[in-house]
């Protein structure tokens, strides 16, 4: 595995519609996408980054399904994850000083239910071994964000993330298989080569948005 570790402030989402790998960017690839529209939530105070608002597939919401979603509540520092449809029904400080990365929820911490929490989001493909990405953090609120170098289950994965890193608070799973992609200074992973719709970046310095 290899993980891009950093502070929640210095991370921003990018609509990036390439490879990670070739993208200016250091980072990992985002959530889901169909056809060009992004099926997991991806905004930044409250402007989904593929598009307007009101339009279908543009990162306002988690499409179909109410899933986890990877929350920095800038105005609190503090990271959370929700379990939502819609990005207006995320809760944080202030709607000016956010940003949300939807996903499958993790749940690191709860070994009996999170399985459960896994299936009701209808995570793709859980028990094929398949490239795999998650955003996690720790109890002092460290993001780490990290893919696999070798195809696995969401069990394994999640053992191997626990196990390599400690303790973790909450987290995602993010999209996988050839959309697990990262670049980063020490290694670049291009899954398989496709094209992505959306990332988690890295800012530059002197960046705010």
């Amino acid at each position: 595995m290899h993980a891009l570790v950093t502070e929640p402030s210095k991370v921003t989402l990018e609509a990036v519609r390439g490879n990670v790998a070739n993208s200016i960017y250091y980072g990992v690839n985002g959530g889901f996408f169909f056809n060009g529209m992004l099926l997991s939530i991806a905004v930044i105070n409250d402007q989904p980054v593929g598009g307007k608002p009101e339009t279908y597939g543009s990162g306002n919401s988690n499409v179909k399904f109410a899933r986890g979603t990877l929350v920095w509540d800038g105005a609190a520092n503090q990271l959370s994850v929700q379990v939502v449809s819609n990005a207006a029904d995320l809760k944080v400080t202030d709607r000016n000083h956010y940003w949300a990365q939807g996903g499958i929820s993790m749940r690191p911490t709860d070994e009996s239910g999170w399985r459960q929490q896994v299936d009701a989001e209808q995570a793709p493909y859980p028990d094929d071994n398949r490239l795999r990405t998650a955003a996690v953090y720790d109890k002092d609120g460290k993001l780490y964000l990290i893919v696999s170098q070798t195809k696995t289950t969401l069990a394994i994965f999640r053992k191997a993330i626990l196990e390599a890193y400690g303790e973790m608070e909450d987290g995602i799973f993010l999209d996988g298989d050839g959309s697990s992609q990262l670049r980063a200074f020490e290694a670049t992973l291009p899954g398989d080569g496709r094209q992505v719709e959306q990332m988690i970046r890295l800012k530059n310095p002197g960046e705010t948005r």
